[in-house]
């Protein structure tokens, strides 16, 4: 197997287009492609998913650390012809401002994968060689090996491009140059760029980028550069425990609306004994049979607003489940399904449309983000995800607000922002845990064992 780093010196260079096409020309080829993303994205992996049929794996060394990272890479990496590992930010940028936790690099380093580096060359010409002589001198225990120059106006700025990167004493080989295409370009929006549920690229779109790749890019030379990597990890891992217990079914909301979850929770949660049963809160009429427990994970419920709250059945079935004490966790876009709705301006105090309203406040989406980062949480009570004093780390990104959460409902999280503390969140309706942070269950695998066993509980009791 071999693997390699898609990194870029900042955010908006073009590495997700860029990373996409080099996994759709890898996989035309005949390759297995394993597909990854650095840091808590959710919506890169969409497409990444798209393009390679896989499922593509966060990897972050804050929120997992290095075994976690290590553990994910070779359990999904397994089997395949080369793995493909999209960046976030720029190369160094993770948790703070003097480790590289977090970040590209530190995840290139645990694999001692070469970096691919994606150079905005916008008005750029003889500065990309100050740019690189930077960037690859920063970190010794990082190899950058190849540089792909994006947003190249013309062969003759081509050529002054690569007359800069000659001057460098060590130059990265120059594996492409690819020219300013709107074509090429993905919708965003505030989130980042728009879910691959939303867009689904098409045949034709896939066509061109990877016409576009293969005139543009040197593949023998990448190809040439990607560091072979053994196929498992230096330690044998863990493998499931073999039990005669039946699987506890949870209903996953997995639909337009409902889309951003880590796929590593979903593992260690069929690992503790379940077995997860998608349903779509937009389309069905009500939670799957026989399911003990309801994970509804983030998305974007705001642009579905209509259709969710015009689902009276769907909404009657959840509100039901949380009265009668069905575990359900929530996180962000699930949390604000379970409000009582989204209200359509900030200065509204009604909901334009109504939710499940398992908990007593609305949402309003705001013109600029409420919150963004890492975040450190530890549970201040027992709860259907453990007992006091566990801790677990996530990611919290959200262009809305709740009102005001009354005083009596109860408040699990003590979260924190690296030093700074960030106050109490994690509400709690019965067995209902709602919160605005994506947890992800790598920072502490009890997590999944616990919300299992609860649902566990919760289904003996009531004969599920």
């Amino acid at each position: 197997m071999k693997a390699f780093v898609i990194a870029a010196p900042h955010s908006g260079s073009g590495k997700t287009t860029i990373t996409l096409g080099i996994m759709e020309v890898l996989r035309r080829s005949g390759l297995t492609v394993a597909p990854f993303k650095v840091g808590p994205d959710f919506i890169d992996p969409g497409y990444h998913r798209l393009v390679t049929r896989r499922p593509s794996i966060n990897l972050d060394g804050w929120v997992c650390g290095r075994s976690g990272v290590l553990e994910s890479f070779f359990r999904h990496a397994k089997g395949a012809d080369v793995a493909v590992i999209e960046g976030v930010m720029g190369l160094f940028d993770g948790f703070g401002g003097v480790s590289a936790v977090g970040s590209s690099a530190q995840v290139a380093e645990l694999l001692n994968a070469p970096v691919i580096l994606v150079v905005d060359a916008r008005g750029q010409a003889r500065s990309v060689a100050a740019l690189l002589k930077g960037f690859t001198e920063f970190d010794p225990d990082i190899t950058i090996a190849g540089i792909i120059f994006n947003q190249v106006s013309s062969d003759s700025h081509a050529d002054i491009l690569a007359e800069a990167v000659a001057t460098l004493d060590s130059p990265p080989a120059i594996l492409g140059c690819i020219p300013a295409d709107n074509r090429l370009a993905i919708p965003s929006r505030h989130l980042g760029l728009v879910t691959a549920e939303d867009n689904p690229l098409s045949a034709t779109y896939l066509d061109y980028l990877a016409a576009t790749i293969r005139e543009h890019v040197d593949m023998a030379a990448l190809w040439a550069i990607a560091q072979v990597r053994p196929d498992d990890h230096p330690l044998p891992l863990p493998e499931p425990a073999e039990t005669d217990i039946p699987a506890v079914k949870i209903a996953v909301a997995r639909d337009e609306a409902f889309c951003f979850v880590y796929e590593e929770n979903l593992r260690l949660l069929s690992e503790a004994g379940a077995e997860l049963i998608p349903f779509s809160p937009l389309r069905d009429t009500g939670l799957p049979e026989g399911v003990a427990g309801v994970y509804l994970p983030g998305g974007y419920p705001e642009l579905y607003a209509p259709q969710l709250a015009g689902n009276g059945a769907m909404k009657e079935s959840i509100a039901n489940a949380v009265q009668n004490g069905m575990p359900a966790y929530a996180e962000c876009g699930g949390f604000i399904y379970l409000t009582g709705g989204v209200a359509d301006s900030p200065e509204k105090e009604e909901a334009a449309h109504r939710f499940v309203g398992a908990f007593p406040v609305v949402t309003r989406m705001l013109p600029r983000r409420k919150a963004l980062g890492y975040r450190e949480v530890e549970l201040v009570a027992t709860s259907i995800l453990g007992g006091t004093g566990v801790t677990a780390r996530g990611h919290e990104f959200h262009y809305s607000e709740i009102s005001e959460m009354p005083p009596e409902v109860e408040r699990l999280y003590k979260v924190r922002k690296g030093k700074s503390d960030l106050g109490a969140e994690g509400y709690r309706i019965k067995n209902c845990l709602g919160s605005y942070i994506h947890l992800h269950f790598g920072s502490c695998p009890e997590m999944a064992v616990n919300f299992v066993a609860s649902c566990r509980r919760f289904g003996g009791a009531s004969g599920n």
